[in-house]
C-alpha cells in the first residue's frame, strides 16, 4: 500500500498549497480527521482487530478537536 499512500499525501500537500493560508490548518484539521477514521477502518477491515473503547475514544476527542477547528465561528 505505500504505492498509493505516498502520491496520495503528496497529492494532498500540493493541494494545501493552493489554499489561502488562514484555512490550511483547517485543511490539516480535516485531512487528521479522515486519517483517523481511516486508520480505524484499517485497523478493522485489514488487521482483523477490533478497537477498542480507547481507540474509539482518543479517535472521539480528536475528532471533536477537529471539528471545533473547522466550524467554529470567525
Amino acid at each position: 500500500m505505500l504505492w498509493f499512500g505516498v502520491p496520495a499525501l503528496a497529492l494532498f500537500a500540493f493541494a494545501l498549497t493552493k489554499v489561502d493560508t488562514v484555512s490550511a490548518s483547517r485543511g490539516y484539521a480535516a485531512y487528521s480527521a479522515i486519517y483517523l477514521l481511516a486508520s480505524l477502518v484499517w485497523m478493522r477491515g485489514v488487521e482483523q482487530i477490533t478497537p477498542d473503547r480507547w481507540d474509539l475514544t482518543g479517535t472521539a476527542v480528536c475528532l471533536v478537536g477537529a471539528g471545533i477547528i473547522m466550524f467554529a465561528p470567525r
